[in-house]
């Protein structure tokens, strides 16, 4: 007679805290019951009481609690609160990092050896720009715009095109949305040679300066000499055989050291360190650079210089 008393005065239909309504997530440890609950609920500000929960429980069967991870807010009624406790768990987030200056190529593998894609799926997206971007992309594929992080993703199943989408919306908010000056280059532009510094500049304190003798060779009609740009189609990037066939072909786009020009899309996902090197490129009185054994630079003013360097460091 009591419980049907207290029962009267609880409405299982009424806001628990009303107004209240920022999503966060709750978690139900596995083997756990719903009067067992109890305590972490009431903490959690989900239910009024502990006492008020047991007395819902008396004449409402929450025995469909799931473990997992939930979405909830502190203005659900309490039968909000069981429906979505019984419903389906938020998924099981993974991380999947994408290196600095990987390709789409390479991206799609490290997805496929994951077991997350069939090879070829994220890729096959990427390369067509079968996503709607959230921004204007002049380049024929999204190569350059796939901002490189650490991703939490839902893996099973994985939505390659849920990835792509979140991988451009960050490159939008790290980069363009934070420099809307693109020192005078089109996105497209400083994309590519963002790409182009990610490979070839280990030091991201050296960019600004390369990126000055190459934004300089470009402006002069002078052919860049990037061997990183031939290597970007190499189905290995270090397949020397294939590498140095390419280097003698005239009609490849990417070659960049018969070709002037930037080549027709970025060679890789570029770093924020990269792109803002490549909108405030440093001024300097060189046009040439190499890097030794030991991967440090040695920039010259004129191409006398640049084959001293070569003979020194034996860089050929």
């Amino acid at each position: 007679m009591l419980l049907a008393v207290w029962w009267s005065c609880l409405d299982p239909d009424a806001p628990v805290r009303p107004g209240d309504d920022a999503p966060f997530e709750f978690v139900v440890p596995g083997g756990a019951t719903a009067t067992g609950l109890a305590d972490e609920l009431a903490s959690a500000g989900l239910v009024p009481s502990e006492w008020q929960w047991r007395l819902f429980l008396w004449r409402k069967d929450a025995s469909c609690l799931k473990a997992g991870r939930f979405e909830v807010r502190r203005s659900m009624s309490l039968r909000d609160l069981v429906s979505t406790l019984c419903g389906p768990p938020l998924p099981e987030d993974v991380p999947f990092t994408v290196v600095e200056g990987w390709r789409i190529r390479d991206i799609d593998a490290a997805l496929a050896a994951n077991g997350w894609i069939t090879a070829g799926a994220y890729g096959a997206l990427a390369e067509t720009k079968g996503v709607d971007p959230p921004f204007p992309i002049e380049s024929p594929t999204f190569e350059g715009y796939l901002y490189p992080e650490t991703y939490l993703v839902d893996a099973e199943p994985f939505d390659p095109a849920d990835l792509i989408d979140r991988q451009l919306r960050t490159f939008q908010d790290r980069f363009l949305a934070r420099h809307p000056d693109l020192g005078g280059r089109t996105l497209h532009e400083v994309v590519v040679m963002a790409s182009m510094l990610e490979r070839e500049e280990p030091k991201p304190e050296n960019r600004p300066l390369v990126a000055g003798i190459l934004w300089k060779r470009i402006d002069r009609g002078t052919p860049l000499g990037v061997d990183a740009t031939s290597r970007y189609p190499l189905a290995a990037w270090n397949d020397r055989g294939a590498f140095l066939e390419r280097l003698r072909d005239p009609g490849d786009p990417y070659n960049s050291r018969l070709r002037p020009g930037l080549p027709p899309t970025a060679i890789g996902n570029p770093t924020l360190g990269s792109l803002e090197a490549a909108i405030a490129p440093l001024a300097s009185e060189y046009w040439y650079y190499l890097h030794d054994a030991q991967q440090q630079l040695h920039p010259a003013r004129d191409a006398a210089a640049h084959e001293a360097n070569r003979k020194k460091y034996g860089v050929w």
